[in-house]
């Protein structure tokens, strides 16, 4: 550095707006806020903004370093800059990407953070510290299963870590190299007219880094596809179509990022007994014309397995439904169950005895055969048809 060049440089604590005193969370909220307001990709063509950008790392680069701040505020600039004060020089923009952007959350190559503010990868690596893909899987219940909750495995084929190559897809023993078509940092620049296009680098796929010489056991990809037991434990009262999701258990992330998830979608089967009507469960019984007339008391049976004591009343019609609670599915958020409601049919014989329509006729006379003559002389048949038709 030329003579005369350290007392153009401005004080760093000036620089972050902030009091020679701060504390290290002081110091690195100041940085943050002075990165965003003076992002290239806020500001794009703005000489004095990427200016700005630069200063404030530079000055974080020293300050957020207990050691170099001690030398800084001893000996000022003299105390930081050149080989033995170990001071940080940023001549672009990319430089500080590549510094600090594991400060903002993204894997070190300016995501995360930036990515969250600006939609790109900050003029940094877009490949390096990539979130995994998530992946999706559809998981059949019964409605037994529903009823009590169940723990379940699903078999997942996903990619996983290479183990020969530990995850670089580069041959043992060999490193990734930087790419020299975008000098490492996964995106080319292009001008058109007044405009700069950032794209992702044709060369590297957004790496930042090529693969010379590939693993012979994944051929450069990293990872190899693998069964994967996943444990899944299913509350019970979930509904069909219902999603579950499982942090960590997607594709694997790029470049150190981290992992995807594992969204499974759950299907009810049908019951062969039961229909589900929210947390009710619907079923069919069929009963005689005398428990219909006179009533009985019948064994119900339930989602559980167990059967349960349901109390027919005297003149139940066709059709009626009587609900038994508390025998349904659980309620979702475990408070309670619904009901079983136990729709009645009530058979009709198709034939009769003698004595049977000898029966009918006296009961006929008995509920009054005068009404039926006076109706127009219908039979018990036919009144009993009637009924339920």
């Amino acid at each position: 550095m030329a003579p005369g060049s350290m007392a153009q440089k401005r004080d760093y604590y000036e620089v972050l707006g902030v009091d020679r005193k701060a504390d290290e969370d002081t110091i690195k909220k100041a940085y943050r806020k002075l990165a965003l307001e003076n992002h290239p990709d806020r500001n794009p063509g703005n000489a004095e903004a990427e200016k700005r950008f630069k200063d404030a790392a530079e000055a974080y680069a020293v300050l957020s370093d207990a050691q170099k701040r001690q030398r800084y505020d001893q000996f000022g600039h003299a105390g930081v800059d050149g080989p033995q004060g170990g001071g940080q020089g940023f001549h672009s923009a990319e430089d500080v990407f590549a510094a600090f952007g594991d400060l903002f959350g993204g894997g070190g190559g300016g995501g995360g953070f930036f990515e969250q503010f600006f939609g790109g990868g900050g003029g940094g690596r877009r490949g390096r510290g990539r979130r995994g893909a998530s992946l999706k899987a559809d998981l059949e219940l019964t409605l037994e299963e529903v009823a009590s909750g169940v723990r379940k495995t699903i078999q997942l084929k996903r990619p996983e870590p290479c183990t020969t190559c530990s995850g670089t897809g580069a041959k043992p023993g060999t490193k990734k190299k930087r790419c020299g078509t975008c000098q490492g940092h996964g995106e080319v620049v292009r001008s058109q007219g007044f405009f700069q296009l950032r794209q992702t680098c044709p060369h590297c796929h957004g790496q930042g880094e090529i693969i010379e010489d590939p693993c012979t056991k994944c051929h450069g990809r990293g990872a190899i596809a693998k069964d994967a037991p996943i444990n899944i434990s299913i509350p019970a009262g979930i509904e069909s179509g219902h999603t579950e999701r499982i942090a960590g258990q997607g594709e694997p992330g790029e470049g150190g990022g981290p992992p995807g998830d594992l969204v499974v979608v759950l299907h009810v089967k049908e019951h062969d007994v039961f229909t589900r009507y929210g947390d009710d469960l619907l079923m069919q019984s069929r009963i005689s014309f005398r428990q219909a007339v006179m009533g009985d008391d019948l064994e119900i049976p339930t989602i559980t397995g167990e059967t349960v004591a349901m109390k027919i009343p005297a003149g139940t019609q066709p059709g009626e439904k009587l609900r038994v609670r508390n025998h349904g599915l659980p309620r979702a958020d475990g408070y309670g169950r619904g009901s079983l409601v136990v729709q009645v049919q009530v058979d009709v014989p198709k034939k009769l005895s003698a004595e049977q329509q000898e029966l009918l006729l006296k009961f006929d006379e008995l509920d009054g055969g005068k009404k039926g003559k006076k109706a127009g002389k219908k039979t018990i048949f036919e009144k009993v048809k009637d009924i339920f038709s």
